[in-house]
């Protein structure tokens, strides 16, 4: 079958008009950053002939020719939403993990100058790496968060003692067959490893955590009232001293910090609070899966090994296993106590025993800000690592230090590369003497001789649709020697990637002043203004970066704000962050204005990604329509619960506030905050607070004291300081703020179980379709049709667009779905139908199929430069279709 055959003919002109008005319409939305953290972009062929490497913004593999004179470009393949790791099965097929779009894309590199998808594999939420293992290299190990929408059946996250973590597990002969999937007592898995036989694999945790929780103002109390509801025996402690600030103002009731030291909980005063913990943290960190097992089976854990992993390598003589990481000081209070040392760069070695390495030993942490010479000498953010094969050398990507750093078999830096902007990938080329780099900042691979540990050639990846205030202001949030004092941390220290590190802090100030609080209250009767804002504000969790723009202003209490005039200015209220740099990470200079507005306009585009745990046709449960209608109900609340007024009187939708205030019985006040990323914080299950279990006739309270609940993956939950376990634990307070009462056919439990169902699945800007993928081809079209189906009804109702690409006669083509039940080529005046694809397929093409978020399939689909002509026709008229400056001159 042909596409002459099949195609309708438009007029030219009248086509590229349509299309550059669909490209106008959506220009602003072209581009979504998710900033996904690459993990393994970088790896050669067996042969050591290509270099393989992620094009993670324009979402795609490209292959590289290696050669006497370095590297060559060859060709490339569209894959799925954001690719972040790569492995090789061989010189022909190759596996590409896709962050966003929850796949693994199998490619065909038989011919290497036209790969293409030949397979999608569906796995969990978020995949990470990938690694080959067994015996024979037969099977395929991905890490992925314990949730998604491809995930079978409940996998119970909310569930105590369940782990967060899941390792999938496929048979390379039967890729079609349900793969197994392995759950790891850990909070989401990021880096794996395997050793040169293959029989061993190791997973490793992401936000592993440090052993530290929070227990709530509530269980901090001394107040007798406190204590006689929790009945354990225990009296609160109160904050550890100071109690008040330098100036004598107390400080406000707040939740502390505590760390599991010896086998005691203590807090920064070192007081013992063991008795109100009722949770183990039992810290698992990386995971030994015996590979030659059917199915594979984990064997033994490691533990202390950081708080947030990032990559693995295996000693090819010793087998000893060798982890990068951050090790975070989060139980340290105060912000001046942590001025200039928030987190420290380690390698651990897993030797038996678990042996932390400081990469940065030459710092004095006596003073926040040292000479010039300790910040370059210093390696922040050590990504992916790499042994020379006799292991007497480790190559480490400081990400943070554009530089690569060369350690011995001790963990002991021992050389540093300069290399490119934000280096965080490496593959090895022992033969030739080469080490390339991947640089992400600069969108370039770095190649390094390892003779003469220099860079000799600088390799620059096709293109990216990345606006230039993106990639310019992206180096910023990672820059270490640019944002503090030391060289050895930035914003990412905390903001892993933009987003987390899963952890609470106490960052206040006991000198500092009480300021003015500008925040608006929501509109309750009886309740007054805000209170102004202490300085000493107790643990506060780490706050996301993500999606800041119409949230007002910004921290937990909205104390960085545009002031009285502008509270609810986002631009200001980031600026209002710029004299952390010096007051936290210990710049020794303000760090300059022009770069804290780049650093502003960057992060404003990080964005949520989709909702895992809804549906993917957005459709709710029973439970999830029945919480639905507890949230957003306006009238007689006494059947569905919750108080006088609908959730949404604060919550106000889309993203669940719109900057207001509350005070709602803490002994702060609050921000109401948005709601977009509930699902992240479960984990964290015991808590020393009883829960009321019934509105009717009185209220009543579980069993006191309330029981241990043993080994959990989390120490930090919901709530501002994240000390409240569960949902269920903060709509079911014993202060009785939310009120759901029991009916005969209703309890009150079950209604906060459905609001919390609902909760969890609640919209982050993007439908949960986003992303997601199918590759149809004639062995497998009658089974992947139902999910095809899904993915065109929701780009019909406009949740996403839709794009396809593949191998049509002979070419690699691009189609971007027109909502009209056609399909428009990348080339002017030709488009397709849905009948006419599946035509096709039954044919033998091979079409993968992927939802993109609103407003890209145009550029993703048809247009990659964006420059109004379409991809094909740019080729076929010898322009290049990955630069928008160049383009034919006439039709």
């Amino acid at each position: 079958m042909h596409l002459s055959d099949i195609s309708i003919g438009l007029a030219a002109t009248a086509v590229l008009v349509l299309l550059s008005l669909v490209k106008l319409a959506g220009a602003l939305e072209s581009f979504v950053n998710f900033e996904s953290g690459h993990v393994r972009p970088l790896v050669l062929s067996p042969s050591r002939q290509f270099l393989f490497a992620v094009n993670t913004p324009d979402n795609r593999l490209e292959i590289f020719r290696v050669t006497a004179n370095g590297l060559q470009s060859v060709s490339e393949t569209v894959v799925g939403l954001d690719p972040v790791a790569l492995a090789v099965a061989s010189e022909s097929e190759l596996y590409v993990v896709n962050h966003l779009s929850d796949s693994v894309s199998v490619v065909d590199a038989s011919d290497p100058t036209q790969p293409f998808v030949k397979a999608t594999l569906l796995v969990g939420d978020e995949p990470r790496d990938i690694v080959l293992a067994g015996t024979e290299r037969e099977k395929l190990f991905v890490t992925t968060a314990h949730r998604g929408q491809n995930h079978p059946g409940d996998p119970q996250f909310t569930a105590p003692g369940i782990g967060q973590a899941d390792v999938w597990v496929f048979d390379r002969e039967h890729l079609d067959v349900n793969p197994h999937i392995l759950t790891l007592f850990c909070d989401t898995s990021r880096a794996l490893a395997v050793n040169a036989e293959g029989t061993r694999v190791y997973a490793a945790a992401f936000h592993s955590g440090n052993q530290t929780t929070v227990l709530d103002t509530f269980a901090v109390s001394a107040s007798m009232r406190n204590n006689d509801i929790i009945n354990d025996g225990f009296t609160g402690l109160g904050i550890p001293p100071p109690t008040a600030t330098s100036a004598g103002v107390p400080a406000p009731g707040q939740s502390v910090v505590v760390k599991f030291m010896g086998q005691q909980w203590v807090d920064a005063a070192l007081r013992d609070w063991t008795a109100r913990v009722r949770f183990h943290l039992p810290d698992k960190d990386v995971f030994e899966i015996d590979a030659t097992q059917t199915p594979p089976v984990e064997i033994r854990s490691f533990s202390g090994a950081g708080t947030i992993l990032f990559n693995m390598a295996i000693h090819p003589q010793s087998g000893d296993i060798y982890v990068s990481n951050l090790e975070s000081r989060n139980h340290i209070r105060f912000e001046p106590e942590v001025r200039g040392h928030i987190t420290e760069n380690r390698i651990t070695i897993l030797a038996g025993e678990v042996q932390p390495v400081h990469l940065n030993p030459h710092i004095d942490y006596s003073t926040p800000s040292g000479p010039q010479e300790e910040i370059g000498q210093s390696l922040a953010f050590p990504m992916q690592m790499v042994f020379t094969p006799d292991g007497e050398k480790l190559y480490v990507a400081a990400f943070g230090s554009d530089t690569v750093g060369i350690l011995n078999a001790a963990g002991m830096v021992v050389g540093r590369i300069p290399v490119g902007g934000g280096p965080n990938g490496l593959a090895l080329d022992p033969e030739r003497g080469r080490l390339y780099v991947m640089n992400r900042f600069d969108h370039t691979i770095s190649i390094v001789d390892i003779q003469t540990e220099a860079e000799i050639q600088t390799v620059p990846l096709r293109y990216s649709p990345e606006p230039e205030f993106i990639r310019q202001g992206r180096k910023l949030l990672y820059n270490a020697r640019n944002s503090s004092g030391h060289g050895d941390s930035a914003c990412a220290s905390c903001h892993i990637f933009g987003d987390v590190d899963s952890l609470a802090w106490d960052l206040g100030d006991p000198d500092g002043r009480v300021e003015d609080n500008p925040i608006p209250p929501v509109p309750i009767p009886g309740h007054g203004p805000l209170g102004d804002f202490h300085p000493m504000k107790g643990p506060m969790a780490t706050q996301s970066l993500r999606g800041l723009l119409g949230a007002g202003a910004m921290h937990w209490r909205g104390d960085r704000n545009g002031g009285r005039a502008a509270p609810f200015d986002e631009e200001a209220a980031f600026m209002a962050f710029h004299p952390a740099f010096q007051s936290l990470l210990g710049r020794a200079s303000p760090f300059p204005e022009a770069d804290m507005e780049q650093l502003r306009d960057f992060v404003f585009t990080l964005t949520y990604p989709p909702n895992p745990v809804a549906r993917i046709d957005g459709t709710l449960t029973g439970a999830e329509q029945a919480g639905k209608e507890i949230f957003e109900f306006d009238g007689d609340r006494t059947e569905l619960g919750g108080g006088d007024r609908p959730c949404t009187f604060c919550h106000v939708p889309p993203i669940g506030t719109e900057g207001r205030g509350a005070t709602e019985g803490f002994p702060q006040d609050m921000k109401v905050p948005h709601l977009r990323n509930l699902y992240q914080k479960a984990g964290m299950f015991g808590y020393a607070v009883p829960s009321v279990i019934t509105d009717t006739p009185v209220q009543t309270l579980e069993p006191t004291p309330t029981p241990h609940m043993g080994d959990q993956v989390r120490g930090f939950g919901y709530e501002h300081d994240a000390s409240t376990p569960t949902l269920l634990n903060f709509l079911r307070v014993p202060t009785g703020q939310f009120a759901f009462p029991d009916e005969p056919d209703r309890t009150g439990t079950q209604k906060v179980a459905e609001l919390t169902a609902y909760l969890l699945t609640f919209d982050t800007g993007l439908a949960p379709v986003v992303g997601q993928q199918v590759t149809l081809t004639s062995a497998n079209l009658l089974n992947a049709l139902p999910r095809y189906e899904v993915l065109q009804a929701q780009a019909d109702v406009g949740t996403c667009d839709l794009v396809i690409h593949g191998i049509l006669e002979g070419i690699p083509r691009g189609l971007y779905y027109h909502r009209d039940g056609s399909f428009r080529t990348d080339r002017a005046g030709e488009e397709l139908t849905a009948e006419a694809l599946r035509q096709l397929v039954r044919s033998g093409t091979v079409l993968t199929v992927t939802a993109v978020p609103p407003g890209s399939g145009y550029r993703m689909g048809v247009d990659r430069d964006e420059d109004n002509w379409l991809n094909r026709d740019e080729i076929e008229r010898g322009t290049d279709p990955a630069d928008p400056s160049d383009f034919p001159q006439s039709f």
